[in-house]
């Protein structure tokens, strides 16, 4: 009780895969609130996945003073490292990134001393191209008690990427995006590892922002995809955004898939030009204006107006869409 889990992670990356020397056994899980790590073991009985160590909150303070860790992702070197979105006592400026060794023991931080930027949340690495980008969220201490919109303007919330070496650990460049990229959240690169750009979300201004090198080396970007607000009724607000809270890449990069997790839309990009992404497809699944709610929006001509979401084996989807994942062959998600 207490943990809250929102992204998980494995001890060894999919690319292991025939390699004796390494198995994609163990499963990360970093407890945003409580600030312990859970280890699980899918491998000794694939149907009853068993808890194999917890990293506790007190001794990833105490040798690092990182807290409230997020998102995982394993290294080549056999090591585990964690985005911590802040120092234990929740302050944004005691965020960095925390190592664990391939015994899931704490290591240390990642970053260079000095080198922390004040917002953390995902991060996403790129070796061909010796970088690292992070995203920003906020301060614990803002978001541990409920989204508040002034806490936005009191600037307890984030607008900027980090752009760091890899593997050094060195802060080379902070780019702000301003007032169209508040809240960047989820990271990917292109899985091109040849292709020196990628997307971040930023969840309250509904927009996918493109991060891509210039000539000259430095990283730069641009707005790719804008959801648009809707004018509504029966809210906290009078426009709702689309809120995108996550979205995944397919393989082949030739598509985009993001959620909008309060419109309830899952939506499909080409991205084969990723400077200008087409809507390929669009499917309802939830959000907070299907049919049956109290909430509506309202259309052009002042016509009040729900989405039809469809039942799956007679029962209804609650709630709206958020982490995905798709296919490796790319036909579900």
């Amino acid at each position: 009780i207490g943990d809250e889990l929102h992204h998980s992670g494995w001890n060894a990356c999919s690319s292991c895969h025939g390699d004796p020397s390494t198995s994609r056994r163990f499963l990360i899980l970093p407890s945003l609130l409580s600030g312990r790590v859970y280890v699980v073991d899918t491998a000794k009985d694939p149907r009853a996945p068993a808890l194999h160590k917890v990293v506790q909150a007190e001794d990833i303070a105490e040798k690092t003073g990182l807290g409230f860790p997020h998102t995982s992702h394993c290294l080549a070197t056999g090591d585990i490292m964690i985005s911590c979105l802040g120092d234990k006592e929740g302050n944004a400026a005691g965020n960095g990134f925390l190592l664990l060794d391939s015994e899931f023991n704490v290591k240390g931080r990642w970053e260079k001393p000095g080198h922390s930027p004040l917002f953390g949340y995902d991060f996403w690495y790129q070796p061909r191209h010796k970088t690292m980008i992070s995203s920003s969220w906020g301060a614990p201490a803002a978001f541990r008690t409920g989204f508040d919109l002034q806490h936005v303007q009191d600037g307890l919330y984030g607008r900027h990427l980090h752009v760091y070496d890899w593997p050094g650990g060195e802060l080379k460049q902070t780019l702000d995006l301003g007032s169209t990229g508040l809240l960047p959240l989820e990271v990917r690169f292109l899985h091109d590892p040849s292709k020196d750009t990628g997307y971040v979300g930023c969840a309250l201004t509904s927009n996918m922002v493109r991060f891509f090198q210039t000539a000259d080396g430095s990283w730069s970007h641009e707005v790719a995809i804008s959801i648009k607000p809707l004018k509504v009724r029966n809210w906290m607000l009078p426009e709702m955004p689309g809120l995108i809270t996550d979205f995944v890449i397919s393989l082949d990069d030739r598509y985009l898939y993001l959620v909008n997790w309060l419109h309830g839309d899952i939506r499909q990009y080409n991205i084969e030009d990723p400077a200008k992404p087409v809507l390929a497809g669009q499917v309802f699944v939830g959000g907070l204006l299907q049919k049956g709610s109290d909430v509506v929006y309202v259309t052009d001509d002042d016509k009040e107006e729900q989405y039809a979401v469809p039942q799956v084996k007679g029962h209804r989807l609650r709630g709206g869409p958020q982490m995905i994942q798709l296919s490796l062959d790319g036909k579900r998600v």
